[in-house]
């Protein structure tokens, strides 16, 4: 699979060939991406990662230039009493990008997560999953990566990294300057018409939203869960006319 100058061989993300530094010249530990002993229901998933096109997934994509901040998220999939799952989090009210937005785990890239064009953002994925969630990375068996995606907002280029939390471990707030809470939503809650929604935003323009309790998933995270759900057969028609504003719960 190949997504720009990333080579994924089905089994371990490999740099391009004439790289300066490999992931074990850096003294990074190696990133294996396989979809190997995966549950069958997510199957599906495995096949929009390998199959799926960027302007598939948004008509936002990483400007020509190279311009943008590198970043990626974790898409993490765990198995709960209701049966499939997503770990998300309410990103804190303070910060200065998407504040009080509900959100996958993620943020931009570090120099020590290696080649942003290679392995990188799987390391950022799971580095910035683990300081915001507390999640134990040994447990997350990541098994494909989408396409890179832009979010002008923030300028941030992201990388949607999808993991199967196969050995799951506990998770809460790590520090409250970063998350507001870190919670699981049945995938079952994500396809009912009755949660589903479409966002206006105050500018006026609209896109996919979730409703999640007494909270209002909308935006990138929003975005991207939908097209997932699409593109993997698990969407139930639901009722793109009911709108909703982003200060519905006020």
């Amino acid at each position: 699979m190949t997504r720009g100058s990333e080579r994924y061989d089905g089994g371990r993300a490999a740099a391009p060939s004439g790289a300066a530094r490999t992931a074990e010249a850096a003294g990074l530990a190696e990133v294996d991406v396989t979809s190997r002993g995966l549950p069958a229901w997510l199957g599906p998933v495995a096949e929009v990662a390998r199959s799926v096109r960027p302007e598939q997934l948004s008509r936002f994509l990483p400007p020509e230039s190279g311009a943008g901040r590198q970043s990626a998220v974790l898409i993490l999939f765990g198995e709960g009493e209701k049966g499939p799952e997503l770990l998300l989090m309410e990103r804190a009210g303070s910060l200065r990008s998407h504040a009080g937005q509900l959100s996958f785990p993620g943020g931009a890239l570090d120099p020590a997560d290696g080649d942003p064009q290679t392995t990188g953002p799987l390391r950022a994925a799971l580095r910035e999953a683990e300081e915001e969630t507390g999640l134990d990375p040994s447990g997350v068996q990541i098994f494909g990566v989408l396409p890179r995606l832009y979010i002008p907002v923030s300028n941030f280029v992201v990388t949607p990294v999808l993991g199967w939390w196969r050995e799951p471990s506990p998770v809460g707030v790590v520090d409250s300057a970063e998350t507001a809470s870190v919670f699981t939503i049945p995938v079952a809650d994500l396809t009912d018409p009755a949660h589903r929604v479409t966002s206006v935003h105050p500018r006026g323009h609209s896109g996919p939203a979730f409703l999640v309790g007494p909270a209002l998933v909308w935006g990138f995270t929003a975005g991207v869960i939908d097209k997932i759900l699409h593109y993997a057969g698990w969407e139930r028609p639901w009722d793109r006319s009911r709108q909703v504003p982003l200060d519905w719960h006020a």
